[in-house]
């Protein structure tokens, strides 16, 4: 994993915007949590779905980090119910949760129990997703998403050999049919892949080396809502009814999630793609989940977008240690991240683009995987 260089940004206005999303003019987040002590002090980490096996990851490493660190963890899963997490966020003030670490499902449903978890000053920290449109948000842990976006069309426009890996231009021409497919509307994240990845392949559309033969290239009409792979597969199996008759055929695939790339490979395995003569396009993802890794080996899936979540555990756990002791914590990012209401002070993780090249050293000498998982 690459990481950029972490600065500390720590100014008045900062520490302004933390005041008032925890609803006091009288106390900082500092003075409360000096006023308490924080050994065995609750902390509620609420986590969108277990259908998902990158969440689970998440929230068994902030569980287990934090529970080493003394604290008591109450963790759940809300199955992508929004009411089931508003529930359980609402069940964690009740219990008396000292800080919050909310992975949210809409980014837009929370309002009111950020308002309670103020109003007993219950710091929140928004997990991976940006919770929006509230003032009570104090901190964002995530990867760079834009670059996950400009990561997944990069390495999109290298399997179609149009760009070379050092980032000069490849030997082939085009043009290439290649269709999109954007994440859930709900979720903040997903407009910063789209967008990410629009930046790279953009140009190459405008010059007519890439077309959207179905023409479906806007985010509203791409975008799958809650990230299902059933839903993606019912789409590209449309997509190829309709625009995909005689000999055209897909070349490429932007995909944002490797959940979404497999229902995306099941349609085109349907419709005889996977064969010598009729080889799957190049098809992206996103968070190295086993199914995908297995299949980017086998020479279906191209690539994916690794994000190592111990590593997004360790800088939330510090980042809630810091808080809960009554410190600043550190963050590297104060501009990008507006949630309609405020910027929110963001600490930023690295992502690295997988394949078969160099999925061995990435997810195996690392110990993300053994090997036995992935064989």
């Amino acid at each position: 994993m690459r990481f950029g260089r972490i600065a500390t940004v720590v100014s008045a206005l900062a520490l302004t915007a933390t005041m008032t999303a925890c609803g006091s003019s009288e106390k900082t987040i500092d003075q409360e949590a000096k006023a308490a002590p924080t050994s065995g002090a609750l902390v509620g980490v609420t986590m969108p779905t277990k259908s998902s096996e990158r969440w689970i990851h998440d929230g068994d490493n902030v569980k287990s980090a934090l529970e080493k660190l003394g604290y008591k963890v109450d963790l759940q899963y809300a199955e992508n119910d929004i009411p089931t997490q508003v529930n359980q966020i609402e069940n964690q003030i009740t219990k008396g949760a000292k800080l919050l670490i909310i992975a949210s499902i809409d980014g837009t449903a929370l309002t009111t129990q950020l308002q309670q978890a103020a109003d007993s000053k219950i710091p929140v920290i928004a997990y991976d997703r940006l919770i929006r449109n509230s003032p009570n948000v104090d901190y964002y842990t995530a990867f760079d998403n834009f670059k996950v976006g400009v990561q997944q069309a990069t390495s999109l426009l290298i399997g179609l050999k149009v760009q070379n890996e050092d980032g000069s231009e490849g030997s082939a021409k085009g043009p290439f049919n290649i269709e999109l497919f954007a994440g859930s509307a709900d979720d903040n994240n997903a407009t910063f892949f789209f967008n990410g990845g629009m930046s790279v392949l953009q140009p190459y559309i405008d010059k007519g080396v890439l077309k959207v033969a179905s023409g479906q290239q806007d985010f509203k009409t791409t975008a799958i809502l809650r990230w299902d792979p059933a839903t993606a597969q019912k789409r590209m199996e449309d997509i190829l009814t309709k625009t995909y008759t005689g000999d055209k055929k897909v070349d490429g695939v932007l995909s944002p999630y490797d959940g979404l790339s497999i229902g995306i490979l099941s349609a085109l395995k349907s419709n005889g793609y996977g064969t010598a003569d009729q080889p799957y396009p190049t098809v992206t993802g996103q968070d190295a989940e086993v199914a995908s890794v297995k299949s980017i080996i086998a020479g279906e899936q191209y690539s994916t977008v690794f994000k190592d979540t111990r590593q997004l555990a360790e800088v939330t756990v510090k980042m809630t240690d810091t808080i809960l002791k009554g410190g600043e914590p550190e963050v590297n990012n104060t501009k990008d991240y507006d949630n309609g209401n405020k910027v929110v002070p963001s600490y930023l993780l690295e992502p690295v683009i997988v394949d078969k090249e160099n999925y061995q050293k990435t997810l195996v000498d690392s110990g993300y995987y053994t090997a036995a998982q992935l064989g």
